[in-house]
């Protein structure tokens, strides 16, 4: 089973136990403009999830995309840690990076929650998954560097569960 964007805001918000008007603010802070009852479709799972209705077009649901799930963590970040005066030079918003979506999810919850490296493999024992710290950094190297790795779907399920179990017992 894939993990979706949607079906990672889902768990996410669970995880850190996020309330909607908080949710509506993140997404604002992220540079996206979205009602109370719009973050509630964004929070739906799409039809297609649904084995039994998989023809039925689901007017509830609103897909979350690549670039609208990096707003959301970006947003995330200044919810958390405060807004970043950018240093002369630097662009006002930062490019949005079209890596591979659990690996942005990785960086970008450790950059929010100010985790260290200790307490990203933490949360992933909390969910019975053991991986070095070299393996950890392969994660959150840039794509092309030669020590790069993929996260894959079961890494970033295990590493929101573990979130899950961490922050909220």
């Amino acid at each position: 089973m894939n993990i979706d964007n949607n079906d990672i805001l889902i768990r996410l918000r669970y995880a850190l136990d996020i309330k909607n008007t908080e949710m509506v603010e993140i997404f604002n802070l992220g540079g996206v403009e979205l009602s109370k009852e719009e973050v509630l479709k964004v929070l739906t799972k799409s039809m297609e999830d649904d084995e039994f209705d998989s023809d039925v077009e689901n007017d509830e649901h609103i897909p979350c995309d690549d670039e609208m799930l990096e707003s959301f963590l970006n947003g995330l970040i200044t919810f958390k840690r405060g807004r970043q005066e950018p240093k002369p030079g630097q662009p006002e918003k930062p490019a949005i990076t079209y890596e591979h979506v659990n690996n942005l999810l990785l960086k970008k919850v450790k950059i929010a929650l100010s985790l260290t490296s200790e307490d990203m493999i933490e949360i992933l024992e909390y969910a019975d998954v053991h991986i070095t710290k070299g393996e950890l950094g392969a994660i959150f190297r840039r794509e092309g560097h030669k020590n790069y790795r993929v996260c894959g779907d079961r890494y970033a399920r295990n590493f929101l569960k573990g979130l899950a179990i961490k922050f909220r017992g």
